[in-house]
């Protein structure tokens, strides 16, 4: 039992520390859409779709292959001094390349006028391979807390810096001609500005990390590494479908939108990474769940009644996620300020499509509990690289008619065949006893008063009417639920109360 509440606390730590991160780059939205052009948002966010892809070269599972080694090697340190070794040298050779065709890539990125973005992203880059085993080890010796305020730790440092180059330093340029700030302000410069305090982040999350490398020993066992890339390599594949799943629909979007030049591409690109933000609830409580889920999931396996409580967890994660989707689009006349360029809200018709998109995507966390079980890991592989073929096929034609709300409509087409998918195969290997038919129902029901409620509130568009509206048909739909759920609800001490009155 104390190890259970060990593992529960550790985890607490590592996902509410990357929610706490997430958080905070969200909270970054309103700043950014107030202090960018369409065009320049669109351009930062092309660039930092590049960026993921780049993570997974450069990291090439090492990561999860220094875990999977060390756990099982009584030659910690070697497997450590190995991995450490392998990315200090890939790093050096990825980022020289990067750096050497950085104008082609921008060009391929369609930010040509501007090389220097990708040279600051691969030292960005660099930095971050470099600390990926330092944090790998906090996790494998049990140190949650300073994995945590690093990570933290790192995003305030990006926070205050960006604040410095956006706001600060044009003030302190124009008041000091000729003087040191006047030398670091580059006018129209704000996306540089937003990667270079991404770089001061990097830098600080590994000094940060620098005494976990107290033990390192340039010392490199060619077997082990051979056996821990052959490791790594499909997670690598899986990781870079991922990746396309994720991100890539930005830089198609750059590629392939109905727009009469690049600008007015890259302002589709910054409507869309904009608007996109506002689903980040969903995105929260997806991560939320991943964060406890697995723990929990391989601690009731062994149960006899393991595949009913698996059918439990779906249904309220299902109930939960319909919630959050209808706290976001009943007040979306709320939400949308957190966009504070008013051009971007023409986007805002791909939320809802978006939310039910991550909504398929928990569910499908949800369900992929039947191949981490069973040991069949690759299955999750293939099933993710179905899905980045479809986000690529439906984009690759779709976009040129369509701009934005294809990625929208590819996103939702990519998650729901992941989910289907992933249920069919894994009913047949691990049947777990799902409700369907309530599970579709609270999905279709949160839906329908969605559509209710932009309905009603087109007949008289004043604010109040729409906040009123929404919160009456918000307190229907959990009254609802409630009352459906009654017997359920009155298993957990918190609603028994409350069930009983009702």
């Amino acid at each position: 039992m104390s190890g259970i509440k060990k593992l529960a606390g550790q985890t607490l730590w590592y996902g509410a520390s990357s929610i706490v991160a997430k958080f905070l780059n969200y909270l970054l939205t309103p700043y950014l859409t107030l202090k960018f052009s369409g065009a320049d948002y669109g351009e930062m966010s092309v660039t930092y779709a590049a960026i993921p892809f780049l993570n997974v070269i450069f990291t090439y599972g090492m990561e999860t292959a220094y875990f999977r080694f060390s756990s099982t090697d009584k030659k910690q340190k070697d497997v450590f001094n190995t991995s450490a070794v392998s990315l200090i040298a890939s790093t050096v050779l990825l980022t020289t390349l990067l750096i050497f065709f950085s104008a082609d890539v921008a060009g391929l990125l369609k930010i040509q006028h501007h090389p220097e973005y990708i040279s600051i992203a691969a030292f960005i880059i660099a930095f971050d391979a470099l600390s990926a085993i330092p944090f790998a080890k906090l996790r494998l010796d049990g140190r949650p807390v300073k994995y945590a305020a690093v990570r933290v730790g790192g995003i305030l440092v990006n926070i205050f810096s960006l604040y410095f180059f956006i706001s600060i330093l044009p003030a302190l340029a124009k008041n000091n001609t000729g003087g040191l700030f006047n030398l670091l302000y580059i006018p129209n410069w704000e996306v540089g500005y937003v990667l270079v305090a991404n770089l001061l982040q990097a830098v600080f999350t590994l000094l940060f990390l620098f005494r976990e490398f107290s033990g390192f020993q340039f010392r490199f066992n060619k077997a082990l590494w051979k056996e821990m890339v052959i490791y790594a390599f499909p997670l690598t594949i899986a990781g870079f479908a991922g990746m396309i799943n994720e991100t890539f629909d930005r830089i198609m979007l750059q590629w392939w939108a109905p727009a009469a030049t690049d600008a007015m591409a890259k302002e589709q690109v910054g409507t869309y990474s904009a608007c996109y933000k506002l689903a980040i609830l969903i995105t929260l409580g997806v991560q939320a769940f991943r964060m406890g889920a697995e723990p929990f999931f391989f601690k009731q396996a062994g149960s006899q009644n393991a595949p009913q409580v698996y059918a439990r967890v779906m249904k309220f994660f299902v109930v939960t996620l319909s919630v959050m989707f209808l706290i976001v689009m009943l007040y979306l006349d709320i939400w949308k300020y957190f966009i504070q360029n008013e051009k971007m809200w023409e986007g805002l018709k791909i939320v809802p499509v978006l939310l039910f998109a991550n909504i398929f995507l928990g569910i499908y966390y949800n369900l992929s509990i039947w191949y981490k079980l069973g040991k069949k890991t690759t299955a999750g592989a293939y099933i993710t690289i179905i899905g980045a073929a479809i986000t690529v096929a439906v984009n690759y034609f779709f976009i040129p008619v369509y701009g934005y709300m294809a990625c929208a409509w590819a996103t939702f087409a990519c998650y729901a065949a992941m989910m289907v998918i992933s249920y069919v195969w894994g009913q047949k290997n691990y049947p777990v006893p799902y409700n369907l038919k309530k599970i579709g129902g609270y999905l279709i029901f949160a839906w329908a008063t969605y559509l209710l409620h932009k309905t009603l509130a087109a007949f008289y568009p004043e604010e109040w009417f729409s906040l009123l509206l929404a919160s009456i048909l918000f307190l229907i739909y959990i009254g609802s639920i409630v009352a459906i759920e009654k017997d359920e609800l009155a298993k957990l001490p918190f609603m028994s109360k409350i069930s009983r009155r009702l």
